[in-house]
């Protein structure tokens, strides 16, 4: 029998079929049964395990194979903080020393995981915390889904019922690595997360859009739009330079009814009445469904909140119009919850007492 070895990439960047078809063909050389895969396959993400060493129902020997072959890789957690209203937000460090953000949002019943699919974000949107960290580098599979993962690792009670790409980055820049996350997410064998339970957000990356459009299962899209106004849209978003507004809307036609638009009110910036008319235009012809963002006040210290007052009168506007309009409250005020502000502020203490120790000349 062949000395079990590590085999290039890990299990966990595989969609559960592509490792399902890996474990088959190791067990064979192995001389092992077949259905030792399956056994195998429902540890990676059914019910994980943090080492194949807890995966207690294998042979002991078996086990230290596993652990040869099919090292699996981790996300370390560096920090979490928990919100007065139930929001806990999670800084991972990554293998390499980068680091990415998750944010898991109870709501009644539903718990939402928001995950990250880069370590910083190259896109520079005015109202993201962010976007001033720059963009490190795209995500592995792995690193995708394995924030899920972890999530179960650390209490199989706050399994996800939802999960939105609205972390840190922008996914539809990293297809590569999003696209088998989603089959993970929503394969039986994977998370087995309802594809309507999986929303991607954008800027608008028209190639990739186009590919998550051809997918058969019904995931769904958010759109960060922010202003229905090209020009206006400029001034937050630099990517309306290269992917406009118009063609952006384009490329959502075959997302209706699955189609949400994201929209952070700022004060001046994009909440008038004539605002609230092209958006509730826009949102009719795609019969998509708006949530209002208050701006966060960690996202952009330059820019300032609409009034509570006027976010209603926005919202009744929009529901005028036949739109259906949903003011989402901030989660997370007292944690740092905005987008990239904990791992801004983790890397400027890192930094402070990095100075703080070292030696004077």
């Amino acid at each position: 029998m062949p000395e079990p070895r590590a085999l290039e990439g890990s299990l966990l960047d595989f969609t559960p079929p592509a490792a399902r078809d890996r474990l088959l063909h190791w067990a064979q050389q192995q001389g092992l049964p077949a259905y030792r895969a399956d056994q195998v396959l429902r540890r990676l993400w059914v019910k994980p395990v943090a080492g194949w060493e807890d995966a207690t129902e294998l042979p002991l020997a078996l086990r230290a194979d596993l652990s040869r072959a099919f090292p699996l890789p981790r996300l370390a957690l560096a920090t979490r903080e928990l919100s007065a209203d139930g929001t806990r937000k999670f800084l991972w460090r990554l293998p390499d020393g980068e680091a990415i953000e998750s944010v898991l949002i109870p709501t009644g019943k539903r718990r939402t995981l928001c995950i990250s699919s880069q370590a910083g974000c190259a896109l520079g949107c005015r109202f993201c915390a962010t976007g001033r960290m720059g963009f490190r580098r795209n995500l592995a599979t792995w690193e995708i889904a394995g924030q899920v993962r972890e999530m179960l690792l650390l209490d199989p009670a706050d399994r996800p019922t939802n999960v939105v790409f609205m972390g840190m980055g922008e996914p539809l820049l990293n297809w590569e690595a999003v696209d088998p996350s989603l089959t993970i997410l929503n394969h039986p064998d994977g998370f087995g997360i309802g594809a309507r339970h999986v929303t991607v957000s954008t800027v608008g990356i028209l190639p990739a859009m186009e590919r998550l459009a051809r997918r058969a299962e019904q995931f769904r899209l958010a759109i960060s739009l922010h202003s229905p106004d090209p020009q206006a849209r400029l001034a937050l978003m630099p990517i309306e330079r290269k992917y406009q507004l118009a063609d952006v809307m384009r490329a959502a036609k075959p997302f209706q009814r699955r189609l949400t638009f994201e929209y952070v009110l700022i004060a001046g910036r994009n909440d008038r009445d004539p605002d609230a008319d092209r958006l509730a235009k826009l949102a009719r012809e795609l019969e998509a469904h708006v949530n209002l963002l208050p701006l966060h006040p960690g996202g952009a210290p330059d820019l300032a909140p609409t009034p509570p007052d006027r976010i209603r009168a926005f919202a009744g506007r929009l529901r005028q119009q036949g739109v259906e309009a949903v003011v989402r409250r901030s989660r997370g005020l007292d944690i740092n919850a905005a987008c990239g502000q904990l791992y801004v502020e983790m890397e400027q203490r890192r930094r402070a007492a990095a100075a703080r120790a070292r030696p004077v000349s």
